[in-house]
């Protein structure tokens, strides 16, 4: 049976191979990341991916370090704790120098890599622990392909640009390349001291090494758009990166455990969320993942700021002030503009100012624009910042607007989505391979497209908006929000539940026909609370059965489904954020078991990755004893929203909330899963003032301790 809509691939990474190693090593700061091998090579093998970015195109294409024209034996390669630096330790294999052998472990180098401001610095250390002198060369191997994101990921283009001649001087390469749109890029490749031998594509440097002699080398790669960079040295570049990366400190709560293995964890995370922030006008915002999504998205930023909101409630203003500046203010097809709409993501590289993909400011997300209104309410029940609501309160009455008219074009009281653009994204759910909604059968929904998911956002948003024009003093408003909030619950309930299967149907197609299939959606349903007290219970059995529940986590859709497929995008796999998304909506309807279950798989799947990073998704095959999770071959990692899931399920396991007109801090029914016998908190705060914490896991239950409090702040704790 044919599919009723042709597959687009355009806009996925099209994985001809693996990414080039799970171990690859990431910097990233403000609009600029990199990738590396362990050694702390650029290597073009994988799907090459590896490299250093900035603006969304590929500045160093190849980075090589030779050490007497052979590559060193790696001996550690870690990034710090906080992400400030990538430290890598090398040494020689076994050598001939003037026919005298060298023994392999004799010399020993350094690397020290970080990013500041557009510029790659390295340190190189190298060290003579034999007992002779020793004559060495260093090597550095440069090349930079100008490839924009985009064609990494495998876009096809019909021309390209131009590359500029390289340039050799006395301590820098520069190498350049003017692009269709009209910049002119250059890679600066400059160092401390005079190399022995140059040209365009590498740098040598003669070493006379006595016996315990050392001997340091400082390099920058500047990545520069139409003029010149201002590069500081090193260790300034070094002391300003831990300061930007820790300046969080001072907001964000601090959490320690009983586990050092769930400490890792959540380190880790802490340690990603700031490494992905970028500073904007707006304020905060968490980039969404490294390499391919690596700018602003929108859902990726709302959900990610509010699986942190807890921890520091700064993210989330920075995130709606940026998505309130870039709401759509008029119609555009080719963008999938809408008056009103939140934005989907934005894109500055080449291909985007080409308008050869339509992304530099793409609005296909039907879920963003009420998303954008959750977070708002949720900020608002965090802080009690009235004036930021008020100021945003426009901006929130054109998303309603939206909703109301351009989400809900066929007049049913459902959002649902259709592509306009003709490059646009098929499927505009958070699922968006274009196979992601589907018939019982398998065949591809026929559009427009009503998500499980979207009504779910609708509802929480209408009644967070009632609350907001109650606020603002517009009780009539507020009353007729209500009741549409609830006019949406009733007809919900009775257009997506699917007794047959115990569980909403992912969506409903043009025709309102229901697609009757199995997937985490409906989960979504139970955190946005649109589902009936009824249904929870149901729902939840459905998404922890053996078909839907992995042992890792809930997988996005059923292993009973037509299109099931554990190494698929959306079909099958499981997605750390989903989880977390789900855990909270278990929670909300008191399934505190169900979710110490969610909270137990993931940690189990953290301790299984290369740094206890959890990954954007990974394959939904089941758990097999003594073996981790297998791997999704071109995941983004890190990844913003994945990042912040320990903390969600983290708050989801303790029932935290606030009440900041109170100046309470509630706990409702705090559970902990059996690895954590305690877990501690400190600088938990609210506007009138702040706590220290600890809780400790009993037999059957949890018990809370308030060690300090400073201002006015009350801690209730319910059973």
């Amino acid at each position: 049976m044919q599919d009723a809509i042709q597959i687009d691939d355009r806009w996925y990474v099209l994985a001809t191979s693996s990414l080039a190693d799970d171990r690859t090593r990431v910097l990233k700061q403000g609009d600029t990341f990199a990738l590396f091998d362990r050694y702390g090579d650029v290597r073009h093998i994988g799907i090459a991916e590896q490299g250093l970015y900035h603006g969304g195109m590929r500045f160093l294409s190849q980075q090589r370090l030779l050490l007497n024209g052979v590559r060193p034996m790696l001996l550690n390669s870690t990034m710090k704790q906080d992400n400030s630096l990538l430290a890598v330790d090398l040494t020689n294999p076994d050598l001939s120098v003037g026919g005298r052998a060298i023994d392999k472990g004799t010399v020993h180098v350094f690397r020290g890599k970080l990013l500041w401001e557009a510029v790659l610095h390295e340190h190189l250390r190298v060290m003579n622990y034999g007992r002779e002198p020793l004559d060495l060369t260093l090597t550095l191997e440069f090349a930079a392909d100008y490839a924009d994101i985009f064609e990494v990921r495998g876009f096809q283009r019909a021309q390209v640009g131009e590359l500029a001649a390289p340039t050799v001087g006395a301590r820098e390469i520069v190498l350049g390349y003017r692009g269709r749109d009209g910049l002119t890029r250059h890679t600066r490749i400059e160092v401390d001291q005079q190399p022995c031998s140059a040209d365009a594509s590498q740098l040598t440097f003669a070493l006379r090494l006595e016996p315990q002699q050392s001997r340091d080398l400082f390099v920058s790669v500047t990545c520069e758009v139409e003029g010149e960079c201002t590069v500081c040295s090193y260790d300034q570049a070094y002391a300003l990166n831990k300061q930007q990366l820790h300046a969080w400190d001072e907001t964000d709560c601090a959490i320690h455990t009983s586990n050092e293995q769930f400490n890792s964890w959540l380190n880790r995370s802490f340690a990603d969320l700031r490494m992905l922030t970028t500073e904007t006008a707006d304020g905060p915002y968490p980039y969404a993942g490294v390499p391919w999504f690596s700018t602003p998205f929108g859902r990726d930023g709302i959900i990610t700021a509010l699986q942190y909101l807890w921890v520091n409630p700064q993210l989330a203003k920075g995130v709606l002030q940026f998505l309130a500046s870039t709401q759509a203010q008029k119609k555009n097809p080719e963008r999938d503009a809408e008056p009103g709409k939140i934005l989907h993501e934005t894109r500055t590289g080449e291909l985007a100012n080409l308008g050869e993909i339509p992304f530099d400011r793409y609005y296909g997300s039907v879920d963003a624009t009420p998303l954008f209104v959750v977070l708002a309410g949720a900020y608002w029940e965090r802080t009690g910042d009235r004036d930021l609501i008020a100021a945003l309160w426009p901006n929130i009455e054109r998303a309603l607007a939206w909703i109301d008219t351009y989400g809900d074009a066929d007049g049913d009281g459902f959002v649902e989505y259709a592509r306009h653009s003709s490059k646009g994204l098929q499927q505009q759910g958070w699922k968006d391979s274009d196979d992601s909604v589907f018939y019982a059968d398998g065949r591809l929904v026929e559009p427009p497209v009503a998500l499980c998911e979207v009504q779910g956002y609708v509802y929480e948003a209408k009644r967070y908006a009632a609350r907001f024009a109650a606020l603002l003093g517009d009780p009539q408003r507020a009353a007729a929000l209500e009741r549409q909030a609830e006019a949406l619950r009733t007809r919900f309930d009775q257009a997506f539940w699917i007794e047959a299967l115990g569980t909403y149907a992912i969506a409903l197609d043009g025709t309102k026909r229901p697609c009757r299939v199995r997937s985490s959606n409906a989960g979504h349903a139970l955190f946005s609370g649109i589902a009936g007290v009824d249904r929870a219970a149901a729902v939840a059995r459905t998404l922890l059965a053996e078909d839907m529940f992995s042992g890792w986590g809930i997988r996005t859709l059923s292993s009973r489904e037509a299109r099931y497929n554990p190494m698929s995008y959306h079909n099958g796999s499981i997605w750390p954020h989903d989880n977390a998304l789900v855990a909270g909506g278990f929670a909300r309807y008191g399934l505190k078991r169900e979710v110490l279950r969610v909270m137990e798989g993931m940690f189990e799947s953290s301790v299984f990755m290369d740094l206890y990073r959890l990954p954007e998704l990974f394959c939904g095959f089941g758990q097999r004893p003594g073996e981790g999770p297998t791997l999704y071959p071109v995941a983004c990692l890190p990844q913003a929203w994945a990042s912040a899931t320990v903390f969600y399920l983290l708050q989801s396991c303790l029932g935290l909330s606030f009440r900041p007109e109170t100046a309470e801090i509630v706990f409702d029914n705090a559970a902990l899963p059996g690895f954590l016998d305690r877990v501690t908190i400190r600088g938990l705060h609210i506007p009138s003032g702040s706590v220290d914490l600890t809780l400790y896991r009993r037999a059957q239950d949890v018990t809370l301790h308030v060690t300090r409090k400073q201002g006015e702040v009350r801690v209730v704790s319910m059973k």
